[in-house]
């Protein structure tokens, strides 16, 4: 299937490692002008040495923290000056971190707000004009499958990965007219750094290994293993292309059937 993507430019916030990584990956196998943003400017250059070696195409790489406006931005426009306009924004961050409700203060509750939520508005702020300018583009938001069903020690995660949705769905009818489709894509258990993370400290609070919590979550998912962010990608990668013309406002599970939630 021909995406459409080959010459378009795409940004890929978070793009230094995990699944902005590998979506930025795959963009760049489609034919698009990739521009990747991160804080960590070593990182960026490691996925910008591993997306030339695997598609010959260079990449822009633009360091950028989601938690800076001025940030945001320059960074945006960078990629538009670059590579002459903007067509496909993925936002993407870091999760926040885990707890329960009594673990978090109001520091805590700022700082998942303004990594999950107001960089996505920030970021969809600033490349609106542009896409508008395209006459036209796709926005994909990446998440997590706590936008369907709550994940228990993640409260933060489950309360501001459902405010995207909600902003997802709210300006997927907003911007119909001008033919910009946004979806959110959520990730389930993707063997990234991040579900690592998270497996160890599960492991510590139950006092027991990451292989049996590790086994004791793959229970839950009905092909019974990970996904990879190869197989995430995919899915960003076509729902930030234009042979997508008619989904929009969607949240797409990409989980392996673990959430029973409809």
């Amino acid at each position: 299937m021909d995406l459409g993507l080959t010459g378009k430019s795409v940004f890929v916030a978070a793009a230094s490692k995990g699944l902005g990584r590998a979506s930025a990956l795959e963009f760049a196998r489609e034919g698009a002008n990739v521009t990747i943003a991160s804080r960590d400017l070593a990182q960026l250059q490691q996925a910008h040495d591993e997306i030339l070696a695997q598609t010959g195409k260079q990449v822009l790489m633009v360091q950028m923290d989601v938690l800076n406006a001025e940030d945001v931005s320059r960074a945006i426009q960078t990629a538009v000056d670059s590579h002459g306009g903007l067509d496909v924004l993925v936002t993407n961050a870091g999760g926040p971190p885990g707890g329960r409700f009594t673990d978090m203060d109001d520091a805590k509750w700022m700082y998942g707000f303004e990594l999950n939520l107001l960089s996505t508005i920030r970021m969809i702020r600033e490349a609106l004009p542009h896409l508008q300018a395209a006459g036209g583009g796709r926005i994909v938001n990446l998440a997590s499958t706590s936008v369907k069903q709550p994940i228990a020690g993640l409260i933060l995660s489950n309360v501001f990965r459902a405010g995207v949705q909600a902003l997802t769905k709210t300006l997927a009818s907003e911007f119909a007219n001008d033919n910009i489709l946004i979806n959110t894509v959520a990730p389930g258990r993707i063997a990234t750094d991040r579900i690592a993370e998270l497996d160890a400290l599960m492991a510590a609070k139950l006092g027991c290994t990451m292989e049996e919590v590790q086994n004791m979550n793959l229970k839950d998912i009905p092909l019974g293993r990970l996904g990879t962010p190869e197989e995430f990608a995919r899915i960003v990668a076509f729902y930030g292309s234009f042979a997508n013309s008619y989904v929009t406002g969607q949240s797409l599970l990409v989980d392996g059937g673990m959430v029973k939630a409809i």
